[in-house]
């Protein structure tokens, strides 16, 4: 079957969140939400590695936009019910439909840090794709140091498959790290 023929909502909610779709005009809002946890995210992404500029933001969420649409890639992005103020994104990416597998990326806003949102976030995607898009595996991936990422995982139930040794660069490029593979499977 063609991934884009494949029913995906554009919004999930959970008790406290609303996990939409990015639309054209985000860029805005996710722009000033990695500049507030700029010194928390560079040594994790790449994209903020750097001060990102509205346009490149704007530019990457309307990416985002068209890759959901071709279910090439799943983002959403995080809202509070109670306000509708973004606080996040979470999503799924290298898919592989044929199996299917999901891995699932994140960030908060570091002001919303530590009040659970991440974790009732994921934790929804993770039963969404085992459940709704009758997944096989999700996999989250995260460099070994990196303890509020793996906490995530580890919380909801994954299994850590491995550690792998000397596996990528460094967001600045200066050293080897090591990713940690969890993996949730579906029941048989």
């Amino acid at each position: 079957m063609n991934p884009v023929l494949v029913d995906v909502p554009t919004v999930i909610e959970t008790k406290r969140l609303k996990l939409r779709m990015p639309l054209p005009g985000d860029g805005h809002a996710v722009n000033a939400a990695i500049k507030n946890s700029l010194s928390e995210l560079q040594p994790w992404l790449g994209f903020a590695r750097s001060n990102p500029s509205l346009e490149d933001t704007e530019t990457n969420t309307r990416e985002a936009h068209a890759k959901f649409l071709t279910r090439e890639s799943l983002r959403y992005l995080i809202f509070l019910k109670s306000s509708d103020e973004f606080i996040g994104s979470t999503g799924f990416h290298n898919i592989e439909w044929s199996i299917p597998k999901f891995e699932i990326g994140y960030w908060i806003d570091t002001r919303m840090s530590g009040n659970g949102y991440m974790l009732e976030a994921v934790g929804k995607l993770t039963e969404f794709a085992l459940t709704d898009l009758k997944g096989k595996r999700v996999e989250i991936r995260c460099e070994s140091t990196n303890d509020k990422s793996r906490a995530i995982p580890e919380r909801l139930g994954y299994e850590l498959e491995g550690v792998l040794r000397n596996e990528d660069l460094s967001v600045d490029g200066e050293r080897l790290t090591n990713t940690c593979v969890y993996g949730k499977i579906a029941e048989s």
